[in-house]
């Protein structure tokens, strides 16, 4: 198989398992939904790749629309990390280390975290990954506009900083993070989280403007946790949450705005 071709299949299978994920916290398809993935692909290999793509989101009907966890569910993700283990060196956060490794150590924690707490096999989960480095917010915060670039020293009163980025990248790196951002979890990632509330509305913001819904959606599921955990923000995500809802954008983009809809809870529309 070509690698454009295998590409492709492994993105078409992320799709077919985050809509099942949809699906059963719409209520709308029954439990094993991961097992049933597995079991009708023509390519079992894409569909575990597949499980690791989509991550702890697969979790998210048994966490937010209380669905139980199937054991044949539970077997099929064991089974994912059998076949692709993760690193046995846990990476380096940036900037000492690459971010996409360190991301991705992250979100196979979450998963094996959410496996071993849903299947009641607590302790068997991966070691977490070296923290994120929290934001600073600067006393320039205010000078900086939601959708502005400020990559430039010109620029530096940008409102957040850390050792190897400003609060642009930053919040985009979250969003990447954004499997995480579930009830159940909880860490440096989530602390970093808490630290920054306006780092990540201003990120949200700048993403709604640049038209970039799949970001947006990403970081808003982290501003609709906070607003959960009671939170104070500086944005209410509910028209955030709304407006991605009627812009659509395929399986993935639905999935994570439903998770953000159902952290808001009744008052969501």
């Amino acid at each position: 198989m070509s690698p454009d071709r295998s590409q492709t299949v492994y993105a078409a299978s992320a799709a077919d398992l985050a809509l099942r994920a949809l699906d059963v916290l719409r209520g709308v398809e029954g439990t094993a939904f991961v097992a049933e993935h597995v079991e009708c692909a023509d390519d079992p290999k894409a569909a575990l790749a597949a499980i690791r793509y989509v991550g702890a989101d697969i979790f998210a009907p048994h966490l937010l629309a209380d669905a139980a966890l199937s054991p044949e569910d539970a077997a099929a993700v064991a089974q994912s990390f059998a076949v692709f283990p993760p690193p046995v060196r846990t990476p380096e956060p940036p900037p000492a280390g690459a971010a996409e490794p360190w991301i991705a150590a992250w979100r196979d924690w979450a998963t094996a975290a959410l496996l071993a707490r849903l299947a009641g096999t607590e302790g068997d989960g991966l070691p977490a990954p070296q923290p994120v480095g929290a934001p600073v917010l600067t006393d320039h915060a205010d000078d900086a506009a939601p959708g502005a670039d400020s990559d430039g020293p010109e620029t530096r009163a940008s409102a957040v900083s850390t050792p190897d980025t400003g609060w642009q990248h930053w919040s985009v790196r979250m969003g990447q993070l954004s499997p995480l951002a579930l009830p159940a979890l909880d860490g440096p990632v989530h602390a970093a989280a808490r630290a920054a509330p306006l780092a990540l509305a201003r990120g949200a913001t700048r993403a709604m403007l640049r038209r970039d819904f799949p970001t947006a959606a990403r970081i808003t599921r982290w501003l609709a946790l906070l607003h959960a955990e009671g939170v104070r923000l500086p944005l209410d995500p509910l028209p955030l949450v709304e407006h991605l809802r009627l812009h659509g954008g395929g399986p993935r983009l639905a999935l994570d705005v439903a998770i953000a809809r159902r952290l808001l809870g009744p008052e969501a529309p």
